[in-house]
């Protein structure tokens, strides 16, 4: 385990049986509540200092009931610093009147993530009207969040060149193929990725994309090691992905599994990437 308290910044906590989450049906595993005193459990020996919360893909009708609710998960526990709420970026300028109603929610939503790894168009995120939903963000002065399967970063690329006043950060390396253990294109569109000086990278969810009962560390290593060739060590954050991990590993194995694989590290990268770039980007004090 890292020897100094950390920040997980990307921690889900639901009741779908408090919100639709039609993502989770057949999900025997994740499709029940997930809460507070459960991650506090799954966490055992880990020193989590400070916590960012993730929206959850509720249907959308449910999105700014979701934002209050993760603000009363806040105050019921205040490791949660800061908020990344769901919003309808593709509706470009109109998305002004939904985030001016986010806000007025709780001054810990920092961010918005729009989901957009299931779209059958694989360049949804680069469509003129997404592109202008995300310049917006820069005047509201809230990052975004991407989470997208790797044939789509040509797209993200895309998307964070015409955006240079908004602050991005990539989900889970861009979830590459390690369960098929492939690494071209990849490599080249996160490298090409990572010489845009607006986008972080969290390293977070790889377990998920890699077999779930056979996985070992090795087979996540050229994926690790690769981000922190191209992005450096001020622009990787760690992220637990609880409770999505727990589909092939626990929180903890987790954890231990990227502190030895970035060991090699200098203790100041290991600070950075476990706790004082997740600080920086969603502004956690």
């Amino acid at each position: 385990m890292p020897p100094f308290p950390i920040v997980d910044a990307h921690v889900h906590l639901w009741d779908p049986t408090r919100f639709r989450m039609s993502w989770l049906d057949g999900n025997h595993l994740l499709n029940r509540p997930y809460t507070l005193e459960e991650y506090r459990q799954h966490g055992g020996g880990t020193a989590v200092a400070a916590m960012v919360y993730l929206e959850v893909e509720v249907e959308p009708a449910y999105a700014l009931l979701e934002a209050r609710w993760a603000a009363e998960r806040a105050i019921e526990d205040p490791r949660i610093q800061a908020i990344v709420a769901w919003a309808p970026l593709e509706f470009g300028d109109q998305v002004r009147a939904f985030l001016e109603a986010l806000l007025q929610v709780d001054p810990r939503i920092r961010g918005v993530r729009r989901v957009t790894q299931s779209e059958p168009d694989v360049g949804f995120c680069a469509r003129p009207s997404f592109i202008r939903g995300a310049q917006i963000l820069a005047e509201y002065g809230l990052s975004c969040d991407l989470c997208v399967y790797h044939p789509q970063l040509p797209a993200v690329i895309d998307l964070v060149r015409q955006c240079p006043d908004t602050w991005f950060i990539l989900d889970h390396l861009g979830k590459p193929d390690i369960r098929g253990r492939l690494l071209d294109p990849w490599r080249s569109h996160l490298r090409e990725l990572a010489a845009l000086p607006n986008v972080f990278c969290k390293i977070s969810g790889l377990v998920t994309e890699a077999d779930h009962q056979h996985w070992t560390p090795e087979d996540l290593r050229p994926y690790v090691e690769h981000a922190i060739e191209v992005f450096g060590e001020d622009r990787l954050v760690f992220g637990g992905d609880w409770p999505v991990v727990l589909q092939a590993a626990s929180y903890e194995r987790w954890i231990e599994t990227l502190d030895r694989l970035t060991a090699g590290l200098s203790m100041a990268a290991r600070q950075k990437l476990w706790s004082e770039n997740a600080r920086r980007f969603y502004r956690i004090g």
